[in-house]
């Protein structure tokens, strides 16, 4: 469907169309999908600018959506080659949009198409492909990524880097580009050893660049053995992410995180609850690491997988999580996502409760409230405190009384009632509220509402004194 939509637009505005889906990191057929669900809400108009639904408040600043790790994967043409179509998924793995461009001689080791599939939009080859250079599409590759990703690197390809070759679209890119670059060498033996490799990788260090790898082991050849292969792709994967966190806006800052519900035991098989997924917090942890943040997540019992490259400490209880909570301190930033039951059996029955004609008399007491005590912390107290308000009626007002009661600096609050499909779906709609007033995002994806919220710490936190 939308690429009959497509077909169908005038030239300028097809134009228009791939811009908008390039600066985003998506595919124009997932542009869009985007386009006709935001249009369908209400909430964002085709020019890209936020919008609020019907009867939303008015926001105090712009809202701004932001992509995924956006990584430009150049895949050079040695037999490590295949390896590189597996490196497209650690990557992914660790949140990270990949954009794949193979040079002439990797395409006789792997097709563009194999890496187009794995990647989720078209694979890149030509640097005069009128398809994407009528907006001069080498630049856009080199500009509209966080980093560059150069595997396997030949003994060819790192000499016309060190050289400043621009004589296919790989090199173009890669001398256009003002991000960071690192490169993954796999060659022989021999030519790893030769002084020209040498001094073309002495000159690539001298650049910036990185390097991971190579490793020693058996060559492609029978008999060969040594210095020369290619990293393991979840080596290449790892040292990505550790550079983009070493130049992240939050690098250095330690970030506490709650998520999911808590459980408390009536007895062995029983437990009072919530409908937490935990989606949102964990969206928030991933978030804040790909920022560059040291972060601890404290995670109720959901069933998602831990966030890559995130200290997870896992708990049942709300009196537990405030044991981790407190331990996991100082911290710069706390965020308090997490759903915590207000109240716990008394009393847990260490055996089960069994049916007797009429329902047991439980008796309940309150948890300790954890944003309340970190938020009034005489000493140690974080920079930041951020709490989630999880409303069913009256969610600004009721988030505006949660703030001064908490003592905390913002209060996310989001409406829960059963028709919205919050609680445990994959959307949220939330408000900002602070001493200075109410925001009000629009409607979009838990992880968008995690980047954006992490966008907000990032700049709240440049102020402080270090």
């Amino acid at each position: 469907m939308a690429s009959l939509t497509v077909r169908q637009l005038d030239e300028k505005l097809k134009r228009r169309l791939r811009l908008r889906a390039a600066k985003n990191g998506r595919s124009v057929e997932d542009e869009v999908r985007t386009i006709l669900r935001s249009a369908a809400a209400d909430v964002e108009s085709f020019a890209g600018t936020a919008e609020l639904a019907h009867g939303a408040e008015a926001p105090i600043g712009p809202v701004r959506k932001t992509a995924a790790m956006r990584v430009v994967l150049i895949i050079g043409g040695g037999i490590a080659a295949y390896k590189s179509l597996d490196l497209i998924r650690r990557l992914q793995d660790r949140g990270a949009h990949v954009r794949c461009v193979l040079t002439r001689a990797a395409q006789h080791f792997v097709t563009p198409l194999a890496a187009a599939a794995l990647a989720g939009e078209r694979a890149y080859t030509d640097l005069f492909d009128p398809q994407s250079e009528f907006d001069v599409g080498h630049i856009r590759l080199a500009r509209d990524a966080d980093v560059i990703v150069v595997a396997p690197a030949t003994a060819d390809l790192i000499a016309k880097m060190a050289n400043g070759h621009a004589d296919d679209l790989a090199t173009a890119i890669l001398l256009a580009t003002d991000r960071p670059i690192l490169v993954a060498p796999a060659m022989n033996p021999r030519m790893w050893a030769a002084k020209a490799a040498q001094r073309n990788l002495a000159q690539l260090k001298a650049d910036g660049v990185r390097l991971v790898g190579p490793n020693e082991g058996e060559m492609a050849e029978r008999g060969e053995a040594g210095t020369g292969r290619m990293a393991e792709p979840l080596e290449i994967a790892a040292a990505a992410v550790a550079m983009l966190r070493a130049a992240g806006a939050l690098a250095g800052r330690r970030v506490l995180i709650t998520s999911g519900p808590t459980s408390e035991p009536l007895d062995p098989v029983r437990v009072l609850a919530n409908r937490s997924s935990g989606k949102q917090g964990h969206a928030i942890a991933a978030a804040a690491a790909a920022a560059g943040a040291d972060v601890v997540l404290v995670s109720g019992p959901v069933n998602l997988p831990d966030p890559p490259g995130v200290t997870v400490v896992h708990i049942e209880t709300a009196q537990q999580m405030l044991v981790a909570v407190e331990k996991a301190l100082p911290v710069d930033v706390a965020i308090f996502a997490a759903a915590v039951a207000d109240w716990r059996p008394l009393h847990v029955s260490g055996s089960k409760i069994k049916k007797h004609g009429r329902p047991p008399t439980i008796a309940l007491t309150e948890n300790p409230d954890i944003l309340s005590t970190v938020a009034h912390k005489k000493s140690g107290r974080p920079r930041l405190v951020v709490g989630f308000a999880a409303e069913t009626d009256n969610v600004v007002g009721n988030a505006e009384a949660k703030l001064k009661k908490k003592g905390c600096d913002w209060i996310l609050a989001n409406d829960v009632s059963p028709a919205t499909g919050i609680m445990g779906g994959d959307r949220n709609t939330v408000h900002l509220v602070t001493a200075a007033g109410v925001e009000s995002w629009p409607p979009q994806s838990k992880a968008d509402v995690a980047r954006t919220l992490i966008e907000r710490v990032t700049a709240a936190v440049t102020e402080f004194k270090r």
